[in-house]
């Protein structure tokens, strides 16, 4: 199977970045590098992106799709909250442009065999990082009631999340639980009839098992001030989201690192010594039209911020 993702907004993504030919840039999230191939094909010949995934077949896909521009791409396999080391390991201090892609990419979705999906019976997985130990099953076996309810409740934002948890836990205690099918029937059975008719009912939970077996959100409010710290003055960092509590913590972020001021607002002067590092280019997030809509259902809940390094 190939591996796919459908780049979103990527004109917007493009033009947001600013790029400059002999810049520096780095896909934090290259996926099958959709927005890398446009980015690189930007630069001139002292230009240079770097690639940054933590998925191998991810790794693999752009390694192949980047051929023809080699000599100005370096790919790496490893996560974008490592990106400082990453850089330090080539000798770049600084770099001129970050993209991150938070949605998890079609392949992943429809390769089965990756447990991200509730349409196939499979074994319960979602790592994004098969080097990872820790699988979708662990954390729907091993996992207390209350641990399931607050992630299905906060990262699914399912109102039933009390009673699935309920329910995990009570057929848990007969057997273990192994594949998507035999979570959606309990999913199912949690969730009243007349409610299933919103969409698939395992949704939500889905979501928010992933999103707690990769630490997405963890990852991603440790990484965001240390990332806007490696831009050169006038670089520009993008974001991707697709969950509000991802844009919750970029929104906030960019925010914080534009006026990081403590101080009371009846103080004439700030004295916390806290500096602004840029401003927030986009107030409103910038959101895909409606013909990319019309092509690409996934991209409905996407949702890009633009940061830019004073």
């Amino acid at each position: 199977m190939e591996f796919v993702h459908k780049s979103i907004m990527l004109e917007e993504v493009i033009e947001s970045l600013a790029i400059k030919p002999n810049g520096i840039y780095v896909d934090g999230t290259l996926g099958g590098a959709g927005h890398s191939s446009e980015i690189v094909k930007r630069l001139g010949e002292d230009g240079r992106l770097i690639g940054i995934d933590q998925d191998g077949e991810a790794i693999e896909a752009a390694t192949k799709r980047l051929k023809p521009y080699k000599d100005k791409v370096t790919i790496v396999r490893s996560n974008y909250a490592q990106m400082k080391e990453v850089l330090r390991d080539l000798g770049i201090p600084k770099v001129d442009g970050i993209l991150l892609d938070l949605g998890v990419s079609s392949y992943q979705l429809d390769n089965a065999e990756r447990g991200f999906t509730y349409r196939e019976d499979v074994p319960l997985d979602m790592r994004m990082d098969q080097r990872q130990t820790k699988t979708a099953k662990d954390i729907v076996n091993d996992y207390s009631e209350m641990e399931l309810y607050h992630i299905i409740r906060d990262y699914g934002e399912d109102p039933f999340a009390k009673n699935i948890a309920k329910h995990i836990v009570k057929n848990r205690a007969d057997k273990p639980i192994e594949t998507t099918f035999e979570l959606n029937e309990i999913i199912k059975a949690a969730v009243p009839a007349k409610m299933r008719q919103n969409g698939h009912p395992s949704k939500q939970t889905f979501q928010a098992i992933r999103i707690e077996c990769n630490q997405e959100l963890e990852v991603l409010k440790k990484a965001l001030d240390e990332l806007i710290d490696l831009l050169h003055p006038g670089g520009r960092f993008c974001i991707i989201t697709f969950h509000s509590l991802e844009d919750r913590i970029v929104k906030n972020a960019f925010r914080r690192n534009e006026n990081p001021c403590t101080c009371p607002p009846e103080f004439p002067v700030c004295v916390c010594g806290k500096v602004s590092k840029g401003k927030v280019i986009t107030r409103k997030p910038i959101l895909p039209g409606a013909e990319e809509l019309e092509v690409n259902s996934r991209s409905k809940s996407a949702k890009l911020r633009v940061f830019e390094k004073k």
